[in-house]
């Protein structure tokens, strides 16, 4: 080769040299990281946690343990959280998940860029936070873990995007926005037949599926003011107080413990559904629903405010959380029994949507004799991530029986307790849930 030669004043031989500097400082510099900030009290030493926000509102924190097996767990929270989003939701999800950590992963989640429902939004942003950490950290492997109303995002995160190896569902929502609430609706339909006061006959009138009125200043004191109002409270009922809520409770099958907070998202949450995603519309319906446990069901039916939906919004609510099942990495989801939240029948639902799809090989489910919604024991995740490695790294697919074996050794560990219970399967989603027409 000539050194004469030259290109934009350089040699051809100076130009390589340049060039291959260039490239291995394009291997070698890792990407930029976020800042650095401390991590919650339930992680262990020696662990570095970044926190930030990207460009699209979203918070964020990474944990990454001192002693790293190379996997990254992202998660996708529950809720929705109806306000604006903060740090403190990703910092208190770390807290509430350290096992993880302890386990050896990094964790990655997201606040997601607004408050208010969107399970495709919610799923954007988790993806967006998995693909920052990835080109971040360099993972050999993600693992994606959707706690409650997560479940459904996480869900429809690995059906949307590629990226993931594996996912765990945990007290998952899975029936979908079009079923999932029903009970709820349910709920707000029955509750203002015994109680008449939500809204009161002197307030403005608004059709119950709106959840609340756009413009109403009611707030969650202000609705459990009205609650207690009407159905007194624990140990300070009269009779007549006592027979609307034993009425309310039989034929919605909602735990008497989680029945304001079900009340709740049949209001403010129905509210930000209707009328921040939908434009107005409905998408709910209790028509044809055939209410049946009161002291008189003839009097009820006959009473009960009844409405269809709009086709329109039903279909927006489908798209945006409904489920196809199609799932193509090895999923596993952990549910008690007696969860008051989100009942253990969401499973079914999820079950016969995965075999419609034909991708059951894809679906192992776990149920614990636990009445909890909101976490397990830190020994049941370790048992579950041990699982789902084994089935993604070693193609072992996940057994509950063998999870519930494997339990105690984690729990010499953690002391936090085994619940697993390997026989036992939900009932159909429609022995709990009403069907609509």
């Amino acid at each position: 080769m000539s050194w004469t030669t030259t290109r934009g004043g350089l040699t051809i031989p100076a130009m390589n040299v340049l060039l291959a500097f260039a490239l291995a400082a394009s291997i070698t510099t890792p990407a930029h990281l976020p800042p650095s900030a401390p991590c919650p009290a339930n992680v262990p030493a020696g662990t570095t946690c970044y926190e930030g926000r990207d460009a699209n509102g979203a918070y964020y924190t990474i944990a990454v343990p001192k002693h790293w097996n190379k996997t990254l767990v992202v998660h996708s929270h529950g809720g929705p959280d109806l306000g604006e989003p903060t740090p403190e939701r990703t910092r208190d999800d770390l807290n509430r998940w350290a096992v993880m950590v302890k386990e050896g992963y990094a964790w990655a989640g997201t606040s997601y860029r607004r408050g208010g429902y969107g399970t495709r939004m919610a799923a954007e942003d988790t993806d967006n936070l998995r693909q920052m950490v990835s080109a971040m950290l360099k993972p050999r492997k993600v693992y994606l873990h959707g706690q409650s109303w997560g479940g459904n995002v996480a869900a429809k995160t690995i059906e949307l995007y590629k990226g993931y190896d594996a996912a765990l569902l945990t007290s998952g929502v899975m029936a979908g926005g079009t079923r999932g609430y029903d009970y709820r609706v349910d709920l707000r339909a029955v509750y203002q037949y015994y109680c008449g006061n939500h809204p009161r006959p002197s307030e403005v009138q608004y059709p119950l599926w709106m959840g609340l009125r756009k413009d109403s200043t009611m707030t969650t004191a202000g609705l459990r003011g009205r609650i207690e109002e009407c159905l007194g409270t624990a140990g300070n009922r009269t009779p007549e107080q006592q027979q609307k809520l034993t009425d309310i409770l039989t034929v919605t099958k909602i735990p008497e413990e989680t029945l304001n907070s079900h009340l709740n998202f049949a209001t403010f949450t129905f509210r930000d559904i209707v009328h921040n995603r939908l434009g107005g519309k409905n998408p709910f319906s209790n028509k044809g629903v055939q209410y049946k446990g009161s002291h008189d069901d003839a009097a009820l039916n006959a009473g009960v405010e009844r409405f269809a939906a709009d086709p329109e919004a039903r279909a927006q609510l489908a798209y945006d959380s409904d489920l196809t099942g199609k799932i193509n990495i090895p999923v596993l989801s952990v549910h008690a029994i007696g969860d008051p939240t989100a009942f253990v029948e969401h499973e079914s639902a999820y079950r016969d949507t995965v075999v419609k799809a034909g991708r059951w090989w894809n679906l192992v489910q776990t149920f614990t004799t636990e009445a909890t919604h909101s976490a397990f024991s830190d020994s049941e995740y370790a048992s579950a991530m041990q699982a789902l490695e084994a089935w993604e790294k070693w193609g072992l697919r996940a057994n509950p029986y063998l999870m519930a074996l494997s339990c105690p050794g984690h729990d010499r560990k953690y002391g936090t307790g085994c619940f697993f219970d390997p026989r036992y399967r939900p009932q159909p989603y429609e022995s709990r849930v009403i069907p609509r027409t």
